[in-house]
């Protein structure tokens, strides 16, 4: 017999870990090859982890509710000891050195069981600043390697050498009374008054958290707006919308235009289209709009693909469907991966304007406020009202600049205003 483990899996672009939500086994059942083991939760999706092995359920290492990073140990299931193909294990006999070192690192991974399991962003870290994991002891739950551990040595300026150990170099350049003051504010809960409530943070916030707190923290953020005219727009959608729902069965709102519109615009400025790769900008070839979809706890983003082929009935369409999905728990992993540009429709909730954070590891994100009634001056200096909307942008400032922003933002408007009857089909 041998026992196999069971690792939390990538779940979706970007996302990093995972929430056991249920368990849907228990020790001792048995499971065939890709039946489902657990569900677990993410920012971005609810999925089922299937079995990689057919076999015995011997030990759950994860609990229900707990949230562990891609990769990390959930369980483990026994099988019989032969291959797929009945090929018997072979054991191959260690030399003295190969067993000297092998002693060497059982000791130390009973010492520090979880030296050796980097989260994604950890790797990522190390890579843009060439720091070597191996010489790094972490100050995380056994031993494991943080993003504050490589943040202290980056800040420190002392990449490790052969030899080193970083962690002692980190403290000998930074003030130890403001590590200590540091640690003490990240340890320190804050106290509850009497009457407070107090709400427990689910696994699905605590991923969401740590996804905008990475965006925050890895990302340079710009931020720019264009006020634009869309009283035509409206007066085409309102002359529509009746017989579009009657024909189609789906409801038309102006977010369809704005989603066409910026498809139309990222063809034409590519650049935007982009994302930032440590030594190099990555040019995406397909526009992927993810669009926020929001629950009563958790705000999901799901991707329409290749939106710059499809017509404003096939955006309303997929949006329509992509919304029931996620109010019902139904979106895949497919649903939402592959997004390349965010469109963000917060005039829905009566915002005028806002500074959306990036949905990592995109460039930008639009963020769609409410259309409003606005008296504007118009040619010969008459005031008239106006259907008003301000379409509001984050930017990472490492791959993009105003200028190109600038110029995305003015092609948005243009499209958008001069929206009418007479030049615009939706199918």
């Amino acid at each position: 017999m041998a026992l196999e483990k069971i690792i939390m899996p990538q779940l979706g672009e970007s996302v990093t870990e995972g929430t056991i939500s249920t368990w849907l086994v228990k020790p001792g059942d048995i499971v065939k090859k890709y039946d489902p083991l657990a569900e677990v939760q993410t920012d971005k999706v609810n999925a089922e982890i299937p079995s990689s092995f057919a076999g015995v359920v011997k030990d759950l290492v994860a609990n229900e509710g707990d949230t562990l990073s891609v990769g990390e140990l959930i369980c483990y299931i026994e099988t019989e000891e032969s291959g797929e193909n009945g090929a018997k294990s072979t054991v191959i006999p260690m030399n003295s050195e190969a067993r000297t070192v092998q002693t060497k690192m059982n000791t130390l991974n009973e010492e520090q069981p979880n030296k050796y399991r980097y989260s994604p962003a950890v790797l990522k870290m190390s890579q843009d600043h060439n720091i070597d994991l191996e010489k790094i002891n972490g100050t995380g739950k056994g031993g494991r390697i943080t993003r504050k551990d490589l943040q202290k040595i980056i800040d420190s300026g002392s990449i490790p050498t052969a030899g080193e150990i970083v962690l002692e170099q980190a403290k000998s350049v930074v003030d130890p009374v403001a590590i200590q003051q540091t640690e003490a504010i990240a340890v320190t809960p804050t106290k509850s008054d009497a009457g407070d409530i107090e709400i427990p943070v689910s696994g699905v916030r605590k991923v969401i958290a740590a996804n905008m707190l990475r965006s925050k923290h890895e990302i340079p953020h710009a931020w720019t707006m264009v006020e634009v005219d869309v009283t035509n727009l409206v007066a085409y959608r309102d002359s529509i919308k009746d017989e579009f729902k009657k024909k189609d069965g789906l409801s038309l709102t102006s977010f369809e235009f704005v989603v066409k519109a910026v498809a139309t615009a990222l063809k034409e400025y590519p650049f935007i289209n982009s994302t930032w790769a440590g030594d190099k900008i990555i040019q995406k070839k397909d526009i992927n709009i993810s669009i926020a979809v929001a629950t009563e706890d958790a705000l999901f983003v799901p991707v329409i693909k290749n939106a710059d082929e499809k017509s404003i009935k096939g955006i309303a369409r997929e949006i329509s469907e992509l919304a029931q999905k996620a109010r019902h728990g139904k979106l895949t992993p497919s649903d939402m991966q592959g997004g390349t540009f965010t469109v963000n429709n917060t005039g829905s909730f009566g915002s005028v304007q806002s500074m959306g954070i990036i949905n990592y590891p995109q460039a930008a994100i639009l963020q769609v406020e409410s259309i409003v009634k606005r008296p504007v001056i118009m040619n010969g200096g008459m005031f008239a009202a106006r259907d008003m909307v301000n379409l509001c942008m984050s930017l990472d400032h490492r791959v993009l600049d105003g200028l190109v922003c600038g110029r995305f933002l003015k092609r948005v408007k243009e499209v958008l205003e001069n929206i009418a009857q007479e030049n615009t089909s939706v199918y």
